[in-house]
């Protein structure tokens, strides 16, 4: 198999014959985790696939989430809502933040969005110039730096490891400011790692922005799906941050397509206006079903769930270090280990593909992730039934026995 994405999976170099391909299209890295997915979609005729690769829980939408949609539907709710979300469910999410964090927002500066991608979208919309740079921890979600690019500004990518746990500190956004910087983004819990910044530390996070005269914004998607902890929200620093959160993951709606934000106020009018070009509005049925889903009712549901996730949690760190791969830090929420594998591969991308074709078993390579000794790592998902985590970890551990037998290093 060629040492180089898929067909279907451009280079951000290069330009399709008789196609003029943006640059800020081009500059654009290409998804691996989805070309392993379609990859393995491919494979999966067989039924032998197991997908740890997938960035999404495996349980359905609550039936009462979905009902709540349908209701929505057979009563009309067809059209456009207002831009910046139903009140319903605007003052639904504000309820969550006094009742889960203890803290009050204004419904008035809550926007709901088209997904997390949407806000972080819309954020960079109004905040990014044209060399602009905004400070990421290097590993981090890919469409962060990609979003980013496409409006115009640069990520400057800070590169961390285990000791300090894959997050940026105060210490490190203060050594890498410059004057090009407008701002930070941190995720906590993060993907692909699943650690969290201790809330005093994205306090002095903050602190060391303020007195710099930047923005922080804090991706929030998987609060709630955390295990150990139960980190403050990034809302309770102050009005002056921006708050990007999604029901994708601890709501099980990934699929539903929405999101919100916590905009500070200077910035609503300008946030609204860009959304009602790039959006009009969120999905209307999307939205309705989103007010179920905040229920005490449905936060029960996925309480479970995630009581669920975390027994996975504590079944798959163990078993990968039995297995001879090494889990650099043991992740505090979402639902990710981020593996190193160097001790069989110095190219992480080959090694996945190896892998699915040898067992059948999807997961994700790390230079997905940024540059920072990505050919190094593996995220694997925990997104299955704890048999079919075994089946899977038993089939890697044979695939490592082959490469210690070859004495591969590929």
């Amino acid at each position: 198999m060629p040492d180089t994405p898929p067909a279907h999976v451009p280079h951000g170099g290069h330009v399709p014959h008789g196609a003029h391909i943006a640059n800020r299209v081009r500059l654009t890295d290409p998804f691996y985790a989805v070309a392993i997915f379609r990859e393995a979609m491919e494979l999966a005729r067989d039924g032998r696939t197991i997908f740890m690769s997938v960035g999404e829980p495996d349980f359905p939408t609550p039936e009462r989430v979905v009902e709540s949609a349908v209701a929505a539907l057979r009563r009309g709710e067809t059209h456009y809502t207002v831009p910046m979300g139903i009140p319903e469910l605007r003052r639904a999410i504000a309820a969550q933040y006094r009742e889960r964090y203890g803290i009050e927002v204004p419904s008035e500066r809550i926007m709901v969005t088209v997904g997390a991608s949407g806000a972080l979208t819309l954020t960079f919309g109004v905040l990014a110039e044209p060399g602009d740079e905004f400070i990421m921890a290097d590993p981090g979600y890919p469409s962060n730096r990609a979003l980013m690019t496409f409006c115009g500004a640069t990520p400057r990518l800070v590169p961390v490891g285990a000791a300090e746990r894959f997050q940026l500190t105060a210490e490190l956004v203060d050594r890498h400011w410059s004057p090009k910087t407008r701002g930070v983004l941190v995720a906590s819990p993060a993907n692909p790692t699943g650690t969290t910044i201790p809330d005093g530390e994205l306090r002095a996070i903050h602190e060391v922005v303020r007195a710099r005269g930047g923005t922080l914004i804090v991706d929030e998607i998987y609060h709630g799906l955390t295990y150990d902890t139960h980190p403050q929200t990034g809302a309770a620093l102050g009005d002056d941050v921006f708050i990007v959160n999604s029901f994708s993951k601890f709501h099980c709606m990934t699929g539903w397509r929405l999101g919100w934000m916590v905009v500070p106020e200077p910035y609503l009018d300008a946030v609204e206006r860009l959304s009602q070009h790039l959006f009009i509005a969120p999905p209307a049925p999307s939205q309705w079903a989103a007010v179920a889903a905040l229920e005490p009712e449905s936060i029960a549901i996925y309480d479970r769930q995630r009581a669920e996730l975390h027994r996975r949690r504590d079944f798959v760190v163990p078993a990968l270090a039995a297995r001879g791969l090494e889990v650099a830090c043991t992740p505090d929420g979402a639902f990710y280990v981020y593996v190193n594998c160097s001790a069989y591969t110095n190219d992480s991308w080959q090694f996945v593909r190896d892998l699915l074709h040898a067992t059948g078993v999807a997961v994700t390579p790390g230079r997905d992730f940024g540059r920072h000794r990505a050919n190094e790592f593996l995220r694997l998902s925990y997104t299955a039934p704890i048999g079919e985590l075994e089946e899977a970890l038993g089939r890697i551990a044979a695939f490592l026995d082959g490469r210690r037998r070859e004495g591969s290093t590929r």
